[in-house]
């Protein structure tokens, strides 16, 4: 494994024991054990999420934080929920993922150069997470961008991981530009060697009254792919 990947690796277990928030620790385990009907006879995994995908990614997916019933249950950001279903088939589509759905941690996806985390790695109740528990969580975005070393894009799905984002390049002592760009989807905004993409999170309160569509979330991975390329 590349240095590159070590670090990744070793930071995937600083984030998978991590107890920080007395509130997301308590709902991820109760929901973990109190488990949703479909999914009674599964082992949910009721932990903190690390992110995933090519240690070499030019391009950085950035969500909210893990589903409840989804990556709480199977383990990994976005796989086995709605969002996901329209986030691995735009990445499908745009060439960084080699299958166009993921239901499971061993369904045998895998993402070139492309990498997917959350700014929160908790499922939060009502999917709201606290200032506390965002900042928390800040840290490891920080240390990530660090390790992807090669990273050109970023996509923001939602105002949530847009406004993470630019606190995680502050926080990497890069000049953010005045005033701050602000986010929309299709907004893109340059610092430092990275240019932020914005997108509507395709969760269902967007994907199911079309505020988002498929075509929005391919132009914008169109984007980034172009400037994957660059």
């Amino acid at each position: 494994m590349s240095d590159r990947g070590d670090g990744l690796a070793a930071l995937e277990r600083v984030v998978v024991d991590c107890r920080r928030c007395p509130r997301l620790v308590a709902w991820r385990e109760q929901t973990a054990c109190v488990k949703r009907a479909a999914f009674a006879s599964e082992d949910y995994w009721g932990r903190p999420l690390p992110g995933f995908g090519d240690p070499a990614a030019r391009l950085l997916v950035l969500g909210l934080a893990p589903a409840t019933h989804g990556g709480n249950r199977t383990g990994r950001i976005f796989t086995g929920d709605r969002s996901g279903d329209w986030l691995f088939a735009a990445l499908w589509r745009a060439g960084f993922a080699n299958q166009p759905q993921s239901r499971s941690r061993d369904d045998g996806l895998r993402l070139r150069g492309c990498y997917v985390t959350a700014a929160v790695r908790c499922a939060p109740p009502a999917n709201r997470p606290l200032p506390a528990e965002r900042d928390n969580c800040l840290p490891y975005l920080v240390r990530e961008l660090a390790l992807l070393g090669r990273l050109r894009a970023v996509v923001c799905l939602g105002n949530f991981a847009w406004d993470v984002a630019l606190r995680a390049l502050r926080a990497a002592a890069m000049p953010l530009p005045r005033p701050l760009p602000r986010f929309g989807h299709g907004a893109a905004a340059t610092v430092g060697p990275y240019v932020l993409l914005g997108c509507y999170h395709p969760s269902q309160q967007n994907t199911f009254t079309g505020r988002l569509t498929e075509a929005m979330m391919d132009e914008v991975f169109a984007r980034a792919r172009e400037l994957a390329s660059s």
